[in-house]
């Protein structure tokens, strides 16, 4: 990692402290990933990744603006990267998911807020996230009252662009939604400088359509019984998706994929057949956060999918392709993110709706309903969650924490004592 010191000063990181920060990480990756029996041969590549997590793909950050490109930073699935792709930048999706940042974070927000939020303004304001520092802009959207007040405190540290969001899902908030995508379209050509035409949005397209077949490919095969990849693994290639150069994940997803196939054609698991099975649904886990999937998986049980933002959400609708127009193009767009069934919105049945449905699929025996403190729209929906599950005699557990470890052991006795119910 010492090769990118020089050009971590460039972006005017604070080293010692981003020093700190990468040092706790070797340790911890080593304890949640490292260890596991048998694991998948291709997850070397996904291992090196992580290895060069503020290395390689920051250098080709660098490398890009060098040659005049602009890279946009995300936090969120309903921002259309096919867009900032078709207009030559490239989007990164920002870090969020360590309690590294979250008292920098605290100096700008109150305490009783998500520790998502308060992570994300505290990695930029800290200057420890080469992958904020490499950006020329931000990109909000307004899924939570909490994030809609702090991109105005972000605004003062770096150029944010807001998409606003409709929180109902009739025809008109669809048409607004349209509406809102072609503006973003405008602002992109506006920041880089470059013209979004249909023969580029197109390949974009087809290109994150096929970055979402793979995942879906590897979702499907985790209903094997035994599955053939953990759930820490397949969370970890998803949160990778978000910030790795599309094309090289695919390739190395679809080689994953090919060696998962051949461990369920061969009866071949991570677990032994009819080890407890559990969905996890809730809000999403942004690197380095893999707390919940370690101590369920610890405990004697498997993580089986996700219904998360870091899970099914992120790649379940793919974008139609075959529009002949830019204008039919955005609406395809538009229409396929708006499918993403997020707590935000209101009546959400359509939510409810997938958690059942992926119980079904990956046989799940339970589901752990997951909720970052202070998130009040996934903390509200848990009594509808909660209902139509044990309408269903489908246990499930809440848990609500932060990114900190002080409530390890408490999760740990809860979640053994959930799977004891199972049976």
């Amino acid at each position: 990692m010492e090769d990118y010191r020089q050009l971590w000063s460039e972006l005017a990181m604070d080293l010692e402290r981003h020093d700190r920060l990468m040092a706790a990480l070797p340790a911890v990756y080593r304890e949640v990933f490292l260890t596991q029996p048998d694991r998948p041969a291709a997850m070397h590549y996904f291992n090196l990744v992580i290895a060069e997590i503020h290395g390689l793909r920051i250098a080709e950050l660098a490398a890009h603006r060098e040659k005049g490109g602009k890279v946009f930073g995300t936090f969120c699935v309903y921002v259309p990267v096919e867009i900032i792709r078709a207009a030559g930048g490239i989007a990164v999706g920002l870090c969020s998911g360590s309690q590294f940042w979250v008292p920098e974070g605290e100096k700008v927000l109150p305490r009783a807020l998500c520790p998502l939020i308060k992570a994300a303004l505290g990695a930029r304001l800290s200057r420890t996230c080469p992958y904020f520092q490499s950006c020329d802009i931000v990109v909000g959207e307004t899924t939570c009252d909490g994030k809609k007040k702090a991109w105005e405190v972000l605004n003062e540290y770096h150029h944010v662009y807001v998409m606003e969001l409709p929180q109902m899902k009739g025809n008109r908030d669809l048409e607004f939604w349209v509406e809102e995508v072609d503006l973003f379209r405008q602002k992109v050509e506006e920041i880089t400088g470059n013209q979004v035409t249909p023969e580029r949005l197109a390949e974009e397209i087809n290109r994150q359509n096929r970055l979402r077949r793979a995942l879906q490919r590897l979702y499907a095969l985790r209903t094997a019984d035994p599955p053939p990849i953990s759930g820490k693994d397949a969370l970890l290639v998803t949160q990778i998706a978000f910030y790795d150069d599309p094309d090289r994940f695919t390739a190395h997803t679809e080689r994953l994929v090919t060696e998962l196939e051949e461990r369920v054609n061969g009866s071949r698991g991570v677990v032994p057949p009819g080890t407890p099975r559990l969905l996890v649904t809730g809000t999403p886990m942004a690197i380095p956060n893999w707390k919940l999937h370690h101590l369920v998986e610890t405990a004697g049980a498997v993580v089986v999918g996700e219904e998360t933002c870091t899970g099914t959400r992120f790649f379940a609708s793919e974008v139609e392709e075959g529009a002949g127009s830019l204008k039919g193009q955005i609406r395809a767009l538009a229409r396929a993110y708006f499918k993403t069934n997020c707590a935000c919105f209101t009546p959400n049945s359509r939510r409810i709706e997938d958690i059942l449905d992926l119980v079904e699929r990956t046989r799940a025996d339970g589901v752990i309903y997951y909720n970052l403190q202070f998130c009040q729209g996934y903390a509200v929906e848990y009594h509808a969650v909660e209902k139509a599950l044990k309408a269903r005699n489908i246990p499930v557990l809440w848990v609500e924490t932060d990114y900190s470890e002080e409530d390890t052991a408490q999760l740990q006795l809860r979640i053994k004592a959930f799977l004891e119910m199972l049976g």
